[in-house]
């Protein structure tokens, strides 16, 4: 599966607004992509995954036993959280503090806080290599991106990008992280992960919102919701092909795990759009509610789930069939997807409800609520 830098996943439900070179701009803030864990060597398995909740209003994160569905003890890490990644060997779970320029590292083990890591002003984004040595945070104010040697829990690298980076990509392969400057010159910049270093910066239309690389290794897509297109960009060349139509304000990318097929959340326009990554073509829009605003595929690679609101539910589309089934109901401010490894749940924190709610992807049902603390806005497994 690969998805926005959201994956996860960036969606419009918590907003930042900025003041940058003396403009406003609100932008969103809390998006992840690191939360995945393919790649890198894993533990023997020690109990069930391990879901870690991220609470922006107490500044805390809650650990929840899928097993049980029971939450824990919330681990206080500082003011204002907004993203959070795993190692792939589920060691250590890394927390992005928005005002407080930092990250902060949790032992998976014990559930403990560790000593803050400064990065850039107002760090948004979390990418962790497949190989679980680095960590990547991209500082939206800052412009730039750090990296974390996760070995140390030391910054060994400031990476200069383009103007509000926010949302980013890795390539299944982790040699290339892709980040996209919001503000500025838009561009996409590439970013060398052995030697820590920006490529030549890759023009692209106004304001990139979305970013997402196939599974395949190939190509990168951009969705720009004022223009209502997508961009492929080679991987091998770096060059940007021709823009793709899709529909009105177009939000989050997921791509199937074939590499076949990208699907984009439309927020204006109530539909995913859907993308033949062969040809570079879209095909019949699908209908999945009132402003879808993140989407995901499964694990399997069978089911494309799309969140939509203001009802807040997931919507639930066959890949096989390109229709959309009956939405599963959320609380208020659902906010992104996760998948446990075996992907026979997903979890949904909402922000409003202060709840996580899991959900059956063989039934398509929602499961009981689980209280977690106010604003929850992101989420990671640990395997």
């Amino acid at each position: 599966m690969s998805k926005i830098s959201m994956p996860g996943r960036r969606t419009a439900a918590v907003l930042a607004t900025l003041t940058v070179a003396g403009a406003a701009l609100a932008v969103q803030a809390g998006a992840t992509a690191g939360a995945a864990t393919t790649g890198g060597p894993r533990p023997a398995s020690t109990g069930p995954p391990v879901a870690y909740v991220v609470n922006n209003t107490p500044g805390t994160v809650t650990p929840i036993n899928t097993a049980t569905n029971k939450p824990g003890k919330p681990i206080s890490v500082g003011p204002d959280p907004v993203a959070i990644a795993i190692t792939p060997n589920g060691a250590t779970a890394y927390v992005a503090l928005k005002r407080s320029r930092a990250v902060v590292p949790i032992n998976t083990a014990t559930n403990t806080a560790g000593k803050r890591i400064l990065v850039g002003q107002l760090p948004t984004t979390i990418l962790i290599t497949p190989n679980g040595a680095t960590a990547y945070v991209i500082n939206q104010i800052s412009s730039t991106v750090s990296a974390i040697n996760t070995a140390t829990n030391k910054v060994v690298a400031t990476i200069p990008v383009g103007d509000s980076p926010d949302v980013a990509a890795l390539t299944p392969d982790g040699k290339t992280l892709y980040v996209a400057a919001f503000l500025g010159n838009s561009t996409v910049t590439p970013i060398n992960t052995a030697t820590n270093t920006a490529g030549t910066p890759i023009p692209v239309p106004r304001q990139p919102f979305g970013i997402a690389v196939t599974p395949n290794g190939r190509t990168v897509y951009v969705s720009y919701f004022k223009l209502d297109i997508v961009t492929p960009i080679s991987v091998a060349t770096g060059k940007l092909g021709k823009q793709i139509p899709v529909g009105k304000t177009p939000f989050a990318i997921a791509i199937t795990p074939d590499s076949a097929t990208a699907y984009v959340a439309n927020t204006g326009g109530n539909t995913l759009s859907v993308i033949h990554t062969a040809s570079n073509t879209t095909g019949t829009p699908i209908k999945v509610g009132k402003e879808p605003q993140d989407v995901v595929v499964s694990p399997s690679g069978s089911t494309v789930y799309a969140i939509t609101g203001p009802a807040s539910a997931v919507t639930p589309v066959s890949v096989a069939t390109g229709r959309a089934g009956t939405p599963i109901k959320m609380g208020n401010g659902a906010d992104r997807i996760v998948f446990t490894p075996n992907g026979k749940t997903g979890y949904v924190p909402c922000f409003a409800a202060g709840t996580v709610v899991p959900f059956s992807t063989a039934s398509n049902t929602a499961g009981t609520a689980i209280k977690v603390g106010r604003g929850p806005i992101d989420i990671a497994i640990k395997p």
